[in-house]
């Protein structure tokens, strides 16, 4: 990246001696970012050619003055090109420290990694939630391991990240990691997160993220149709724990409640609405979003069936749900039961209400986002898909009505 780079000599006029003397300083300017020192000189006020940057006269201590600052400016010029020759960072900052025979701690990318993760931890339940620290903890884990395969060493300075070390990150974790296209993206936008604040905090000074772009691949999500639904609420299971879990299950498909949101649901998120009707009005764990969501019948039959268990009462809780690994296990049981020959998890219950339950019904995509607590219909697009009978039944509709005005048309021109 080009940058601009200036050196010039000033004296500090608000700290003059009695003598009428102001210390000089140099000042070191890289993309308009300042960095100062003294250079343990003074000059009277009235000898300073600001325009030269120099002092005026020809006497011998004038003329050392002027060749020691000269000397300086050389020795600033000279380390700047050494940097740039070894295309190393160039900040204001690293030049001066240089000048002065400091020596420069790199920033390492994963203490900045760290650093960023326990900042999120302490916000968990302010502002994130906790599938978000997870998130980054499992990048930070992915980054570090592909540093010690790629580099051999435990932590490298994030002035080195360039575009092959991201372009090697993405391959690492779909070849030695097994992570799906759309997977190993996401994590390497985490790992993006803390290249920007490398970059803001001047640690770095070019984006190696320019040439690199994010191309998720569009994923046909599964859901249940109508008669899949059917099957399952008609199936009566051998269990009381697996029929627990179809229960808590359909309840999702009937109202779009994710799993954490399912969870810990309480009396206090019960409300009625604008239509007398009982409603869901809770802020999703993951977005800290609202959704309001009208109870459909099968809903509230479920909510009435678990009114008195145990579990609920004790835990002022809704629904007695299980860990979501145990209710995924459990589901994929329940599908080879009710011969559903689908990948069966909690989460596709939410497209199921998405798609089957609301969209194919007539309800207008809108108000489906806002029953998903979704911030934008795109998002509700990629839950949501339209299904051929939707298509099919308001094409009907048009054609009813261009069948009607063509009528109209034929007994005008009659």
């Amino acid at each position: 990246m080009q940058t601009t780079f200036s050196v010039l000599f000033y004296p500090r006029g608000n700290d003059i001696d009695k003598n009428g003397n102001a210390p000089i300083y140099l000042r070191i300017t890289v993309n308009g970012k300042r960095s100062e020192c003294s250079i343990k000189r003074k000059v009277l006020l009235t000898r300073w050619n600001s325009e030269g940057g120099r002092v005026r006269g020809t006497t011998a201590n004038v003329r050392e003055l002027n060749r020691y600052m000269g000397s300086i400016k050389a020795k600033i010029y000279k380390i700047h090109e050494t940097l740039s020759d070894n295309r190393e960072l160039i900040t204001a900052d690293i030049i001066k420290s240089i000048y002065q025979g400091k020596g420069i701690k790199h920033k390492m990318l994963l203490e900045i990694f760290q650093n960023h993760n326990d900042k999120i931890e302490r916000l968990v339940g302010k502002e994130f939630a906790p599938g978000t620290i997870e998130r980054y903890k499992t990048a930070k884990k992915h980054v570090e391991n592909y540093i010690n395969l790629e580099y051999k060493t435990a932590d490298i300075p994030v002035k080195d990240i360039d575009h092959k070390f991201i372009s090697g990150l993405e391959y690492y974790l779909k070849t030695e990691r097994k992570c799906a296209h759309n997977t190993a993206i996401k994590y390497v936008t985490n790992f993006k997160k803390i290249v920007r604040i490398a970059l803001a905090n001047d640690w770095i000074s070019k984006d190696p993220f320019l040439n690199w772009k994010a191309k998720l691949k569009i994923v046909e999500r599964e859901f249940l149709t109508e008669k899949e639904i059917q099957k399952m609420v008609e199936k009566e299971l051998h269990t009381e724990r697996l029929d627990q879990v179809k229960d808590i299950f359909l309840f999702s498909c009937f109202t779009g409640l994710a799993y954490a949101d399912v969870k810990k649901l309480s009396r206090n998120d019960i409300v009625l609405g604008i239509d007398g009707d009982k409603w869901i009005k809770i802020k999703r764990s993951k977005t800290d979003t609202r959704s309001s969501i009208p109870l459909l019948p099968t809903a509230l039959e479920i909510l009435d069936k678990y009114n008195e268990h145990p579990d609920v009462s004790n835990r002022g809780r809704l629904l007695p749900v299980l860990s979501n690994q145990k209710m995924n296990a459990y589901l994929k049981e329940i599908a080879t039961l009710c011969k559903i020959h689908k990948n069966l998890t909690f989460h596709l219950a939410r497209h199921t209400f998405a798609t089957t339950v609301t969209l194919s019904n007539g309800v207008p995509i809108e108000s489906v986002s806002k029953m998903l607590g979704h911030k934008s219909l795109r998002t509700t697009q990629h839950y949501a898909k339209i299904l051929d009978r939707k298509v099919s039944d308001d094409m009907k509709i048009l054609k009813a009505k261009m069948k009607a005005s063509v009528l109209v048309t034929e007994r005008k021109i009659k």
